[in-house]
């Protein structure tokens, strides 16, 4: 086998000449190319990063709300068991006061009526002794049949 240079040469003129060729027409929109789909392929992942990153602040930014508005149902749920306590306490306390109230108007009445009793009794007392006076006076009778009248007048006072 023997080196023929005028085939090397040849050779090396022939790839100098399509890579002069290629570098002219091909390599420039190759570059472009590939360049353009790497900026495209950057530009993807970049905006992937900050949805990523866009999304875990509205994750953390939803759990400090959630944690906020499950704060502030407690806070009111135990307003408002403190208000209905409020309200029981205050019913409770207004029914006891009415309880007096009509407990002190039944002494009252009681007490009125007692009263009242009395002087009936009293007054039936009274006729009865002026009764019991009158029958003494009409019949003028001697000390046993008086015996006998007032054991009588003291059996119907004593109904």
């Amino acid at each position: 086998m023997e080196i023929n240079i005028g085939v090397i040469l040849a050779s090396i003129v022939n790839t100098a000449i399509l890579y002069i060729i290629l570098k002219h027409f091909f390599f420039d929109k190759v570059k472009a190319v590939i360049n353009q789909r790497e900026e495209y392929i950057n530009k993807t992942f970049l905006e992937a990063e900050e949805a990523t990153e866009k999304a875990e602040t509205i994750r953390i930014e939803s759990e400090k709300r959630i944690e906020e508005l499950k704060r502030q149902s407690r806070k009111i749920t135990e307003d408002e068991k403190r208000k209905a306590e409020d309200i029981y306490r205050d019913i409770v306390d207004e029914a006891k006061r009415d309880a007096e109230v009509i407990k002190e108007k039944a002494r009252a009445e009681i007490e009125r009526e007692k009263k009242r009793n009395e002087y009936v009794l009293k007054e039936r007392y009274v006729s009865l002794a002026m009764e019991l006076s009158e029958q003494l006076i009409e019949k003028n009778i001697d000390e046993g049949k008086n015996k006998d009248l007032i054991d009588e007048f003291i059996a119907k006072v004593g109904d």
